[in-house]
């Protein structure tokens, strides 16, 4: 990285903070952009916005290499882990917890550090509050002591939130367990509810795999980490094999649910196609009946006889209730 300080227009809407942190945990935002500074102790963060028009011009005239610069501005990531220049580039997914935006939309981070410098991105109107909790544990004096040391910190905030949703989704299916359970009369919003719940699950789990190989990936051989470093990575990685493992579970979950739902629908309709079968069964022949006897033809029995329409009624009341009682002595009711 270039030793001169740079100044430019670029870094006004560009640069999001441009903290230096001293090594203990605490950190204060800075005028000066960064640079690498031997003799001074601690490390610095800068965090930018990866699709303002100065972001690019910006890490040219911070000395940055053009694979570096074309990774950190990249339109579209999927988490992995990369050595670039003396450092490593690691690319995050955090669940999207702004006003309105749906969970499963991930937000995502582009990591690239060394033992002297992080450099943080994200795209302008895709803020991660992961990231957010990182500079107020700073403000706090209670932030990360070493570049890996902050690594590990968003890769802990990304996997609380994470857990948050994970738990919902588990919460949500549970409740349409239990719909399921208590009554039929909800079929369709269960369903929708459901195919949301199997869309969520799938978004989720697309960035979450990979982003657990590329931590397995850092933990393994990535420089510029402690033991300490390694036993945090390691950590956040098997949890999120862990949430992996429980979206899988609440996938074969959905499935399961899914064919409950199939098949009361069919249960539901089968009870109204017999429904319907029963009435036709006795409604055809007095239908039959009606017909005969609704013929205006000469000769039909009963035309000059007054009581015939009783005769005619009273007939068709006894074949109905006939049919009643034999579909119930074959229990077909």
């Amino acid at each position: 990285m270039n030793k001169s300080n740079v100044k430019s227009s670029s870094a006004k809407t560009a640069v999001v903070w441009n903290y230096h942190l001293d090594g203990q945990g605490g950190g204060q935002q800075q005028t000066r952009h960064p640079t690498i500074q031997e003799d001074k102790p601690g490390f610095d963060w800068l965090h930018l916005r990866s699709d303002d028009p100065g972001a690019v011009r910006y890490m040219r005239e911070l000395g940055l290499d053009p694979k570096m610069i074309e990774a950190l501005s990249a339109s579209e990531t999927r988490p992995r882990m990369q050595l670039l220049e003396d450092g490593v580039l690691i690319n995050l997914r955090g669940v999207n917890t702004n006003p309105g935006a749906d969970p499963e939309d991930m937000v995502a981070i582009r990591i690239w550090f060394n033992s002297e410098i992080i450099i943080s991105a994200r795209k302008h109107e895709r803020r991660l509050l992961s990231i957010e909790d990182v500079r107020l544990s700073i403000e706090q004096g209670k932030g990360p002591r070493t570049p890996a040391d902050f690594v590990s910190a968003v890769v802990e905030k990304l996997a609380n939130r994470i857990s948050d949703v994970v738990d919902t989704i588990d919460d949500e299916l549970t409740g349409v367990e239990t719909a399921l359970d208590e009554g039929k009369d909800k079929v369709r919003q269960i369903q929708q509810r459901l195919s949301d719940l199997r869309k969520q699950t799938a978004a989720i789990r697309r960035y979450l795999a990979p982003q657990r190989e590329a931590l397995a990936e850092l933990y393994r051989s990535g420089p510029h980490l402690s033991e300490d470093d390694r036993h945090s990575i390691r950590y956040q990685t098997d949890r999120i094999t862990h949430y992996v493992e429980d979206l899988d579970l609440a996938r074969e979950r959905a499935l399961v649910l899914h064919g409950e739902l199939q098949n009361n629908i069919a249960e539901q309709q089968n009870a109204r196609m017999y429904l319907l079968s029963i009435v036709a069964t006795i409604f055809l022949p007095l239908s039959f009946l009606t017909g005969v006897f609704g013929m205006n033809v000469a000769g039909l029995p009963g035309l000059e006889n007054p009581d015939a329409f009783l005769y005619l009624s009273g007939g068709m009341l006894l074949l109905g209730v006939s049919l009643l009682l034999f579909m119930r002595l074959k229990k077909w009711l």
